[in-house]
């Protein structure tokens, strides 16, 4: 299963928009935005992904009001960080600041998939692999990045945009 990963959007749709190709064109299974969306009107540019989204709220994602609204209408699930799903086997831990887990929120956990500090990280502590894909909001063309997730091989990589 492939998974797209992006995180701290903040509202930057001309971004999204490239965000939403890329991973459309990848064939991703599913979507997780890891927080920071900011405005709704970001997720309705999400809606046009072809893979379902699910995600955390991040510490910037003040207008609760409108962005729950809009995950609604367009059947997103996202909540307050952290949430745990499993798919294709896996245990997944998704948060917005990894400094806010609780000690022992990775036990067990084959994948943490983070935000926050802009910043791209692929690295393993102990069985858990930690993926944060990086900028995805930047003015600076090419340095914003998404990612894919292979849960199969428990890989991932970054798609520079």
């Amino acid at each position: 299963m492939r998974v797209g990963v992006v995180s701290d959007t903040h509202n930057h749709l001309a971004n999204v928009a490239c965000i939403v190709e890329i991973l459309n064109a990848a064939h991703v299974e599913r979507v997780v935005h890891t927080g920071d969306i900011t405005q709704a009107k970001t997720l309705h540019a999400l809606a046009a992904l072809e893979a379902p989204l699910v995600g955390v709220y991040g510490n910037n994602d003040l207008e609760r009001d409108s962005l729950e609204a809009a995950c609604s209408d367009r059947g997103f699930h996202f909540e307050d960080p952290p949430l745990e799903i499993f798919w294709h086997e896996r245990r997944i831990v998704i948060t917005h600041d990894p400094l806010e887990l609780e000690p022992g929120a990775l036990r067990g956990a084959d994948v943490l998939l983070h935000g926050h500090d802009h910043r791209h990280t692929s690295e393993r502590r102990g069985g858990t692999l930690v993926f944060n894909p990086g900028e995805c909001a930047g003015h600076l063309k090419g340095h914003n990045a998404v990612g894919i997730l292979d849960l199969a091989r428990l890989e991932s990589a970054t798609v520079n945009f």
